[in-house]
């Protein structure tokens, strides 16, 4: 197909998908739960950060943290006390409990500092895009002590990672709510900076239909894809994750 036609198929899978039907069996529902900003962005970032494998264990995992923040992921960060994690068992394949104390610890240092996660994020990136904002971000993240197997959970676009988890976050904050899917809470970025989230499905699907070339599915795959999604809708190019996404898991296109 045209270009044009492929933008016209894209638009309408756009709008077929991105819909909250999905939510009761998406680990985004979890984060649904919530209403204030500062609970949004933190169990968001956490349900992000585990959001591989199976969604049903993916889902337990995310309730499992918001029980251990007690239902209240801002104040939680604000009081947290490391003594705390002798309280709490949790594994979610690689990631535990020691890993969840560092995000905690990490979390709270910047509440303290910052104010929010926002605030980190839009710290003035060199690079643009969301890539530098994810690498500035990281970096601050990183300043908590903590042991050099967490860093693996927080994927690194500078040794050319497509860092999907984060770039789904990100999605999550800057979106706008309109369908009900995603947030929007966050005015200060543009969604026009987004990126989409480069899954298996999403990158076998943008294969299938000419988006992308490159068989990796690394950041220069995500820098091919988002210069032809940015070409269709230069002003909200992350939209086409719902149409990719659905198209792939969904329908088996």
């Amino acid at each position: 197909m045209t270009s044009s036609e492929l933008k016209e198929f894209l638009d309408y899978k756009t709008i077929e998908f991105n819909k909250p039907f999905f939510l009761d069996s998406d680990p985004l529902g979890v984060v649904h739960q919530f209403s204030k900003k500062e609970d949004i962005e933190i169990i968001g970032f956490l349900v992000a950060t585990i959001a591989w494998g199976n969604r049903k264990s993916i889902i337990t995992s995310a309730n499992r943290i918001v029980a251990i923040m007690q239902h209240a992921p801002h104040d939680f960060i604000l009081k947290y006390n490391p003594e705390q994690a002798k309280e709490f068992q949790f594994v979610h394949r690689t990631f535990n409990a020691q890993d969840l104390d560092f995000f905690f610890r990490a979390l709270q240092n910047i509440y303290l500092k910052e104010g929010s996660l926002e605030n980190v994020f839009t710290k003035h990136p060199t690079i643009f895009g969301t890539k530098g904002r994810i690498i500035q971000f990281r970096k601050r993240f990183l300043e908590v002590e903590h042991e050099a197997r967490s860093e693996k959970h927080l994927s690194n676009p500078e040794k050319g990672s497509s860092a999907k988890r984060l770039q789904m976050y990100l999605r999550w904050m800057i979106r706008d709510n309109s369908t009900g899917v995603d947030f929007g809470i966050w005015k200060s970025i543009s969604p026009s900076e987004l990126s989409i989230p480069l899954d298996v499905h999403t990158a076998n699907i943008s294969r299938k239909l000419g988006l992308i070339t490159r068989k990796q599915n690394d950041d220069k795959a995500l820098e091919e894809l988002m210069e032809q999604l940015r070409d269709f809708d230069p002003i909200d190019p992350a939209k086409y994750d719902f149409a990719l996404f659905g198209l792939g898991a969904i329908e088996k296109f």
